[in-house]
């Protein structure tokens, strides 16, 4: 049995799930009289398994021999307040990169993947990178893809300067709640989140398909950047995930874990799973397309998604101002 953990990390237990000390331990927790402990807290046990204790949502493939965590709807909640989460990855090459080492300044995170247009736009990004970096602007790029080298040639061709992650188990995606790439997040001097994800290109290239100018984007940064002012979408609130949207990461990492075994059938089972918890999310249903071999910008799966998301309004997609 492979369980893969809230950060995508994978742990052998050979005893299964059944063998609650390996899975607490795997999970960071110890097993003891108490209930499940770590540094000075426990947590109490009162009859549930290792999982309901610890607020995560499970998915089991038992035949395949792999399962998958993720955070409940509650607990995710309960780790974001307002701040802005950890977020510890690595490049393209398997370098450590962490969001966090931009601590202290006005900071962006910017998403985008290989299955998507904006792979084209690191080098827009990097022009606004030039323009901003002496007043205090920092940015975070991170591609969501199931595989580092689907993301090397668009990081090469786009010669970017600032940090480029690769998150394979988009932890990115649970911890600031993305469903959608090219979005943004803006973090303040405090590590406060000041706008939630909102679609934001890096240029114009593919402004028919999005309809948003990317002008739009950038003029806001730059008034946010320079004099403090946040624009009024800022002040909307963040989507708040349920137990089935979280539910969907844990299948999509049983299916990103399956495709690199080779199983791309067990995969698209479990993609179809995330897809039906989380309809209108982007980094499932395009990523999944381009993970189990599918053409995510022609093919007739993508296009079906995309006339059926653009006929029901386009939801998830937040304009930037």
């Amino acid at each position: 049995m492979i369980l893969i953990d809230v950060d995508g990390r994978e742990h052998p237990l050979p005893g299964g799930l059944e063998d609650e000390p390996a899975l607490a331990g795997a999970l960071g927790w110890a097993l003891k009289l108490e209930g499940l402990c770590r540094d000075e807290t426990c947590v109490p046990l009162l009859g549930r398994s290792v999982t309901e204790a610890l607020g995560l949502l499970l998915v089991h493939d038992e035949e395949r021999g792999v399962a998958a965590v993720a955070r409940s709807a509650q607990v995710h909640r309960e780790g974001v307040s307002g701040k802005a989460p950890r977020l510890d990855l690595q490049d393209v090459d398997g370098n450590p990169v962490s969001f966090d080492d931009l601590s202290g300044q006005k900071r962006v995170l910017v998403t985008w993947a290989s299955w998507c247009g904006c792979r084209h736009e690191l080098a827009g990004w990097q022009r606004l990178q030039d323009e901003l970096a002496d007043e205090g602007l920092r940015l975070f790029s991170v591609a969501l893809d199931h595989d580092p080298e689907e993301s090397r040639p668009w990081i090469e061709a786009g010669a970017p300067t600032y940090p480029v992650a690769v998150d394979t188990a988009h932890v990115t995606a649970e911890r600031y709640g993305i469903t959608n790439v090219p979005s943004v997040v803006w973090v303040d001097e405090d590590d406060r989140i000041v706008k939630p994800p909102t679609i934001a290109p890096g240029d114009d290239q593919f402004v028919e398909f999005t309809k948003i100018e990317s002008e739009q984007h950038h003029e806001a940064l730059r008034r946010w950047v320079r004099e403090g002012v946040l624009p009024e979408s800022a002040s909307a609130e963040a989507h708040e995930r349920t137990d089935a949207e979280q539910r969907a990461l844990a299948e999509r990492r049983v299916a990103a874990h399956l495709q690199r075994q080779g199983d791309t059938d067990g995969a698209k089972r479990h993609l179809a799973a995330a897809q039906e918890l989380a309809p209108w999310d982007w980094t499932v249903r395009r990523g999944g397309i381009a993970m189990t071999g599918g053409d995510p910008f022609l093919g007739e799966e993508f296009l079906a998604f995309w006339e059926q998301w653009d006929g029901s309004g386009r939801p998830g997609y937040t304009p930037t101002t």
